[in-house]
């Protein structure tokens, strides 16, 4: 199964945002979408999440099209983290992160919800913060949380079969170093498991090394796609965002000038 946009176009306010524009997400597949301010990364995220209806184009879940594909259904097969999610109420931690519980009836999510959370916030390294009020957090932990939330969105019984994708809008915005590199770490290996994901970033070395496939969009078109080593060259890059960047290949680097 893929998720999947063919030549969808989005108008918004009357202005194009995405043009004939093209891409898959497979499962197993981590798809690092890069390009400046202003592209439609975001745009192209939220229409793949189902939350915007393109202009023109059609969008499917595996062969079925979005449009078919109910909400809960919708939130069964991805989970979303998008770049702002402000909480208005003081939600304990361990609240907003059992928020992305999603199930569809069976007996089996019900016993196994408690073991879930518990896997999730280990997994995720935020045990120490289960306890605090979500608005008392940094805004790096609250990243932090809220990709914890995510994850627990996707759960399943290990024998479970069933399609998961996750869509992440910057999710490393505000996070130092330490916990990019760990949270990029879980995506992969979630992709590894079979996830299908697609990553909005902007730093171009942690697509570089996090990334099975790169789609460089610019001006709301796809301008190249492909691996890192195939997509991340110097003078393609230079030209989109506007400023002498050079591509070291081997180990692959991006340097700014």
């Amino acid at each position: 199964m893929s998720i999947r946009a063919d030549s969808i176009n989005i108008n918004l306010n009357e202005r194009p945002i995405l043009k004939d524009v093209s891409i898959k997400i497979n499962q197993g597949e981590v798809l690092s979408v890069i390009g400046p301010n202003g592209a439609g990364k975001t745009t192209l995220l939220k229409s793949l999440a189902g939350d915007i209806g393109p202009t023109n184009g059609e969008i499917y879940y595996d062969k079925i099209n979005i449009s078919e594909v109910s909400i809960q259904e919708r939130a069964f097969t991805r989970s979303v983290m998008s770049q702002l999610q402000p909480i208005a109420f003081d939600f304990s931690v361990k609240e907003i992160i059992e928020m992305g519980w999603v199930v569809r009836g069976e007996s089996v999510y019900a016993s196994e919800f408690e073991d879930a959370v518990i896997n999730v916030v280990t997994r995720c390294g935020v045990k120490d913060l289960i306890n605090r009020n979500f608005n008392t957090l940094s805004g790096g932990e609250q990243r932090r949380i809220h990709f914890a939330r995510t994850l627990l969105q996707l759960w399943r019984p290990s024998d479970s079969k069933d399609p998961k994708y996750l869509l992440l809008d910057e999710p490393t915005a505000n996070l130092d170093l330490t916990y990019e590199v760990k949270l990029l770490n879980i995506v992969k290996e979630s992709a590894n498991d079979g996830t299908g994901v697609m990553l909005v970033l902007h730093d171009l070395n942690l697509a570089a090394k996090f990334s099975d496939k790169i789609a460089l969009l610019d001006k709301g078109c796809i301008v190249e796609i492909g691996t890192p080593l195939e997509v991340l060259n110097s003078k393609i890059l230079s030209e989109v965002y506007d400023i002498e960047i050079k591509v070291q290949k081997d180990p692959l680097f991006i340097t700014y000038y």
